[in-house]
Parts: structure tokens; C-alpha cells; sequence
């Protein structure tokens, strides 16, 4: 039964033809989990939020960048260098209270993707990276989880639904990863795209919902910004596809993100005030380390590939040196070798934090 307050403020949903009061009932019952923070999830975020979606869950590890704000809209110049499921979270929660939103400030990886989606209906992929394409469908398909996928390069993005009343997974659209892996960091995106995708994303979770409309089960739809022009690509499921009974233990290898992530020393600073959780990492000499230091775990580059089980895989990691280039060194060997998805090099080093270093 809705409230006052609800009708008051969905009354032009329950105006519509099969949606009504019902439609309104399940949103505002529906808990859906968003992957992904970023340029597709801040639009999905929104457009769920206001039409009131009961519970919302909002997983990214990832802290709000200046280079961000030409397309993450939900996001301010203060937000810059807050952890993004925090500041997606009150803002949000400050434009539709009657919400429930839940954070998860964490990546996505084998120990919770079963856990975590598992307590939502359905789950939105806003992420952009293969590797987490291909746990939350696997993940998706094991708790029996309908998927609503987008994603988006340069002037094109794409959208369809996996794992809906039996169709097909995102394994049969895309069976096998590209050899390498980009994202807008290293090839450039429109500004408006994202918010296109993200839009016809969170239409896609409500229609799944309410139970209206035509889902885009088994098709691929295309958009091509800069022709203003749409096309649909039909696909068929892969029966071994849907039997997925277990995770895989090579996502982290799957397509190794080529980018190497800069993270500023006002954002890092930010993040130190604002007590986030991270890991940071030092690949200086310990001579170095013994004359100036700020805290961080000491392993010298030299000796990074044999501890690796001191640098976590789950909580994000800054790694630094003097002046950038060790630790971008050692931030490409642990993607490229070791399937590290969450490191950050500081930009410029520690040089400037103090006169010794």
C-alpha cells in the first residue's frame, strides 16, 4: 500500500495505463544493486531513484575525480576526491528520501559476487572493465538474477538485458574478451553519451520491474551519437552458457586493463582527511623509506612480484615512490602479470610532501 507521500510524489506514474498502482508498488518494493558508480551508473542512479525504487544498492570502490565531472552529473566539484557510493548515496538520498539507499564501498570480486547481488532482484552493470563484465554475468547467471547491461565507447554505447526468464547471457552475445581491454580514460568519450546509455538502462530495470513493455532479451541495441541513429542486433542463447554453476578463477586475467589510473595529490590528500579505507604502498629503497616517509607498506619494486599477498586485491590501492615512475612500474606489473584491478599510482611521487624526501 503506498503512503500519502508516495502518491504525492508518483502521481504521474500512477497515471499511466499499466503501470498504476501496482507498477508504483513493485518499484517501491524492488531492490536493485548498481555496479559501478561512474559515467552509465550516475544516470541509472538517478532515474531510479526518482521513480522511486525501493532499495538501492551502489558498489564502487573508486573516489569522485575532476575528469569525471564532464559526464558523472551527479557528482560536484566538492565531491571531487569523496568515495563515489558515498556521495552518489547523499545526493541521491537528498532528492528522493523516501529511498533506501545502501553502500558498498568495496570492488566487485569472487569472495562477494555471489554474496552481494544475491541480496538485490535484479542488478544494473554500470562498470567498464571485462573482467567485471564477466563476474557480474557469471554471478548474475548462478543466483538466477535478470542483468541489465550498457557500456559505451567514444561516440557509440550499447544495451540489452542477460539472463532474463531463460535468455541469453552476456557469454552468448560476447563469448570471448578482446585482446585488450579500453575505457574512456584512454580513448576519450561524449560527455552526453553515458547519459543516454545510463538512461535507457534504468528504462530497461523498470520495465523489468513493472512487467511492462518489451525487454531487450536476446537483442543488442546500438547507438551511434554523432549519426543520432539506433539499430538492433538480434542473439540467440548457448545453452552451456546458462549452466554456469560455479565462479571462475581468472577474471583478474581476463583482458588485464592497459590503463594505468593517476590519482592527484589533492584527490590522495582528500582521501586521507576524509579517513577513507585504502592501501598505500612504497616501492622506494628502504634508505629512502628510513629518511622521509609517509606511512605507507614498504616493498621495493625490486621485490613487489614476492609479496604479493600483502597487497590487497579488495580495498584500493595507492602505490607511490619519489616521483611517479617506480610506482607506475610497479602498478603495470601487477596488472599486467597478477590481474590487480585496483591500484592507483600517486601522481608526481611523494616529491613536495616534504623537503626530505
Amino acid at each position: 500500500m503506498l503512503s500519502d507521500k508516495q502518491r504525492k510524489r508518483y502521481a504521474r506514474h500512477l497515471m499511466l495505463p499499466g503501470i498504476g498502482e501496482e507498477g508504483q508498488e513493485r518499484l517501491c518494493s524492488a531492490k536493485v544493486l548498481v555496479v559501478g558508480a561512474g559515467g552509465l551508473g550516475c544516470p541509472v542512479l538517478q532515474y531510479l531513484a526518482a521513480a522511486g525504487t525501493g532499495t538501492i544498492g551502489i558498489l564502487d570502490f573508486d573516489s569522485v575525480e575532476e575528469s569525471n565531472l564532464q559526464r558523472q552529473v551527479l557528482y560536484t566539484t566538492e565531491d571531487v576526491g569523496k568515495p563515489k557510493a558515498a556521495a552518489a548515496a547523499a545526493r541521491l538520498s537528498a532528492m528522493n528520501p523516501l529511498v533506501n539507499f545502501r553502500i558498498h564501498h568495496t570492488m566487485l570480486d569472487r569472495g562477494n559476487a555471489l554474496e552481494i547481488p544475491g541480496e538485490y532482484d535484479l542488478v544494473v552493470d554500470g562498470s567498464d572493465n571485462f573482467p567485471t563484465r564477466y563476474l557480474v554475468n557469471d554471478a548474475c547467471v548462478i543466483l538466477g538474477k535478470p542483468l541489465v547491461f550498457g557500456s559505451i565507447f567514444r561516440f557509440e554505447g550499447q544495451v540489452s538485458v542477460f539472463n532474463y526468464r531463460g535468455g541469453p547471457t552476456y557469454r552468448c552475445l560476447f563469448p570471448e574478451p578482446p585482446a585488450e581491454s579500453l575505457n574512456c580514460s584512454e580513448t576519450g568519450v561524449l560527455g552526453v553519451l553515458p547519459g543516454i546509455i545510463g538512461t535507457l538502462q534504468a528504462n530497461e530495470a523498470i520495465k523489468i520491474i513493472t512487467g511492462q513493455g518489451e525487454v531487450l532479451s536476446g537483442k543488442l541495441l546500438l547507438l551511434d551519437a554523432l549519426n543520432s541513429s539506433f539499430s538492433m542486433v538480434s542473439f540467440g542463447a548457448d545453452e552451456k552458457n546458462k549452466n554456469i554453476r560455479e565462479l571462475r578463477s581468472d577474471y583478474g586475467l581476463i583482458c588485464t586493463p592497459a590503463e594505468i589510473r593517476e590519482i592527484s595529490h589533492e584527490a590522495f590528500g582528500k582521501m586521507i582527511a576524509g579517513k577513507e579505507d585504502f592501501q598505500l604502498v612504497d616501492v622506494r629503497e628502504p634508505s629512502e623509506y628510513k629518511k622521509f616517509n609517509i606511512g605507507g607498506d614498504l616493498i621495493p619494486l625490486g621485490e613487489i612480484e614476492k609479496h604479493l599477498g600483502r597487497i590487497s586485491r579488495t580495498r584500493k590501492v595507492v602505490i607511490h615512490c619519489k616521483a611517479g615512475g617506480r610506482s607506475r612500474q610497479a602498478v603495470k606489473i601487477l596488472q599486467e602479470k597478477h590481474g590487480y584491478a585496483n591500484l592507483y599510482n600517486l601522481t608526481g611521487g611523494i616529491r613536495g610532501w616534504g623537503s626530505k624526501c
